[in-house]
């Protein structure tokens, strides 16, 4: 199988590239960082894997154009899309380049990418795209608007591939984590419900990927949770969210 991983020089996209580092496996490995992306590499050979990497700034658009045109030149199998980045939670309005810098990360970089690639697989008649989102996609809290909406955009996007490469043969799957012990989660300064060691949450994401989960949120309990506040009134709604931050101190 080919897979290619996004932001594969950390955090979940190293697990995921570790995770699927087998002789079965061929990986294309994208990401930033030349120094840790060698090690992910050399870590993956070593577990039997054929490894391809390739460096690159997913803010570079014209870079990731050019790549999804390199990589549509032989079978993709899975592209899992992992690149992500959060500023933090803040209580103060969020400064437009920040503002800008997590869209363009977080979701147009995305679409940069699979642009040349999603007609490949359209003739392929085959493949797998994987979203990694989150929980945070799904409530809005008021310290965590930039991020939360570049993820709801996302999670739009993926819906809307899911109905239209469905009848070419392509799943599309949206992956909506809570907390994961990760390098973007270590900046937190708060208690974070249903905390999950890397290890849980790759357990949890590649079983998703593995059962094909078009939409899958976990943990169920915090997911069940954001669903029920969902459904209150707005009133209530307003009490808990203040409260939430209160707790954060925020």
């Amino acid at each position: 199988m080919r897979i290619v991983i996004t932001g594969a020089s950390s955090g979940l996209g190293e697990a995921l590239a570790l995770h699927y580092a087998t002789k079965e496996n061929q990986l294309v490995l994208i990401a930033r960082r030349m120094e840790h992306l060698d090690d992910v590499a050399k870590r993956c050979r070593e577990q039997g894997s054929e490894v391809e990497t390739i460096i690159a700034d997913v803010n570079d658009f014209e870079r990731m154009r050019q790549i999804g045109e390199t990589l549509g030149t032989l079978p993709i199998d899975r592209i899992i899309l992992n690149a992500g980045m959060s500023v933090g939670h803040s209580g103060g309005i969020t400064p437009f380049e920040d503002f800008e810098r997590l869209f363009k990360t977080n979701f147009l970089s995305i679409h940069a990418l699979l642009e040349p690639i999603i007609p490949k697989l359209i003739e392929q008649k085959t493949g797998e795209i994987v979203f990694i989102s989150s929980l945070a996609s799904l409530f809005t809290m008021p310290t965590s608007i930039a991020y939360s909406s570049s993820k709801r955009a996302l999670n739009a996007y993926a819906e809307g591939l899911h109905y239209q490469l469905k009848p070419h043969g392509i799943t599309v799957m949206t992956i909506m984590p809570g907390f994961i012990d990760s390098e973007m989660t270590r900046k937190n300064r708060f208690k974070m419900p249903f905390w999950m060691t890397t290890q849980e949450g790759i357990a949890k994401i590649t079983d998703g990927i593995k059962r094909k989960r078009i939409r899958y949120a976990f943990p169920f309990r915090f997911y069940l949770m954001i669903r029920i506040v969902s459904l209150l009134p707005q009133s209530l709604r307003d009490k808990i969210v203040n409260f939430t931050n209160f707790k954060k101190g925020a």
